[in-house]
């Protein structure tokens, strides 16, 4: 059985954000930290889109005839987006609840969007030309086999853009005992233990065929917010290409 075969689902986890699908698009329900982490990412998956697809930055749409599969995409807080860019999306997620919160607002926006609730490893669609995971790879059982399987919904030549929290002094004491018990992030959300650092990160990429091209940390600061910044030390956001 090859890695990308098996399955990285941890039911726990997923019931655990199956029970955030009713308040997910509430900017200040319990999502609320995504609703402020989501523009930072768009900023960065911009940059290497442009880039990697060699697209004027002006343009509105620079996904237009390209595949997009957002893995892990909760109520599609990201999948609306890259639709707006032009990108055919697929989108999956483990909690049936998620998709069904998902479907029911794209359907409001007036987008279509193909979503899934199935594991990356089963889905049968594909391959992709850009492929985003955010702040899913540390809810998952076996990540070397999780990365695989996103290395293989990868076009030759693909793009993948992928968000984790890093595993640091610092984002225990923030993410997990402090944003958690102030309840900016619902309680039981994070194992700190799971957390993977940037080094480990881009090994498992590696490892599954793929090439870290680029990585930033996001950070917070008093008169920022978050934003992209040289500092990794609470999470970073990286871009690798399959070639």
């Amino acid at each position: 059985m090859s890695k990308a075969s098996i399955a990285t689902i941890n039911p726990a986890e997923a019931a655990h954000f199956g029970k955030m699908a009713a308040d997910w698009w509430d900017p200040k329900g319990s999502s609320a930290m995504l609703h402020k982490l989501n523009p930072v990412r768009l900023r960065y998956i911009r940059r290497h889109i442009d880039r990697h697809f060699a697209c004027d930055k002006c343009e509105w749409t620079p996904l237009e005839g390209r595949t997009a599969l957002d893995v892990g995409c909760g109520a599609g807080l990201l999948a609306e987006p890259l639709a707006r860019l032009g990108a055919a999306v697929t989108a999956i997620d483990a909690a049936p609840e998620n998709i069904a919160a998902a479907q029911a607002h794209a359907a409001q926006s007036g987008l279509a969007i193909d979503y899934r609730a199935e594991p990356v490893e089963t889905l049968e669609a594909g391959p992709f030309d850009l492929v985003t995971c955010m702040e899913v790879i540390e809810h998952v059982d076996s990540p070397d086999h999780f990365a695989a399987a996103l290395a293989g919904k990868l076009a030759d030549g693909g793009l993948l853009i992928l968000s984790t929290p890093n595993r640091t002094p610092a984002s225990r004491a923030l993410l997990v005992e402090g944003a958690e018990r102030l309840g900016q992030i619902p309680r039981g959300t994070h194992d700190w233990d799971k957390f993977l650092t940037p080094e480990e990160c881009e090994a498992l990429l590696t490892d599954a065929g793929l090439t870290v091209i680029d990585s930033e940390g996001i950070a917070f600061g008093p008169g920022q917010g978050l934003h992209l910044s040289d500092n990794k030390m609470l999470n970073y956001i990286l871009a690798a290409v399959k070639t």
